[in-house]
């Protein structure tokens, strides 16, 4: 594994380089296309064409929804010092409070509760890459990796 790809292993187990907040232009783009509309005044285009075309009704929440999405960007992984994906990242307080590298370093790993926040877009994904750290230590186990969100394929054979 590459040394970017260890860099890339999150204190909870999750692989950065599979994040959508951080490999995704998302961010970008809907930066993008706001400082586009912004620009041309596109909220006095849309006053006038919204009687016929009755989706731009919507243009507002729209707009509110991509700032959103330009909020959601991650430049930094957790382990380089961003502090975490979320605001507050219960997990990276604690590996840092703990002076670990990871939760995989942790002894109260299985009866941690900080992970829940987790489960509806990862499953169980954080624990299984923790146990693969275990096994493959942290330069190999990214090879053999869960999917990062539940939607996604299968990363591995395993």
């Amino acid at each position: 594994m590459k040394q970017q790809d260890n860099e890339l292993t999150a204190y909870c187990g999750l692989f950065c380089g599979d994040c959508i907040r951080y490999m995704s232009k998302t961010s970008d783009l809907a930066s993008q296309l706001l400082n586009e509309l912004r620009k041309v005044k596109y909220e006095n285009y849309v006053k006038v064409k919204q009687k016929d075309v009755k989706e731009l009704g919507n243009y507002e929440a729209m707009v509110s929804a991509m700032e959103a999405i330009c909020k959601l960007n991650c430049d930094l992984p957790c382990r380089s010092g961003s502090g975490g994906c979320a605001q507050g990242c219960e997990i990276a307080k604690c590996v840092n409070l703990k002076g670990i590298e990871g939760c995989w370093a942790c002894k109260e790993l299985e009866t941690c509760n900080n992970f829940e926040f987790l489960r509806p877009f990862h499953g169980n994904a954080p624990h299984n890459n923790i146990r693969k750290i275990k096994k493959y230590g942290l330069d190999e186990w990214a090879a053999h990796r869960e999917t990062i969100y539940i939607w996604s394929e299968k990363i591995s054979e395993e």
